[in-house]
């Protein structure tokens, strides 16, 4: 089992930056992937960035890239998300998100088990 515990969401304005961690704890030595997604009202969760833990080979989603920044601490078991240039599109709940398996695709959510209890993101204009 792996627990995984959000912090660094916020309340910011347009343009500014912010920081996400996901801490991780409980078999994190089996962690193979870890992603960031994100789900605003009404709408589906929404894959963010991945990333694999073993060589930090990382994902984003096509209309994310250059704005956001996925990032791990291997000795502090910590994913980041760095996003800079917000907008207020992207406020929603962001949620980390581990498996241990390397099969299945990254951007699916169903390709991770283990889920935090997600930190809310809100732009304002």
């Amino acid at each position: 089992q792996v627990q995984l515990v959000e912090s660094g969401g916020g309340l910011v304005q347009a343009g500014g930056s912010l920081r996400l961690s996901c801490a991780a704890s409980g078999r994190t030595f089996s962690i193979s992937r870890m992603g960031w997604f994100r789900q605003a009202p009404g709408k589906e969760r929404e894959f963010v960035a991945a990333i694999r833990w073993s060589d930090g080979i990382t994902y984003y989603a096509d209309s994310l890239k250059g704005r956001f920044t996925i990032a791990r601490d291997n000795a502090k078991n910590t994913l980041y998300l760095q996003m800079n240039s917000l907008e207020p599109e992207d406020t929603a709940a962001y949620y980390c998100a581990a498996t241990q398996s390397y099969s299945g695709i990254y951007y699916y959510t169903n390709t991770y088990p283990y889920w935090g209890q997600g930190t809310q993101v809100t732009v304002s204009s």
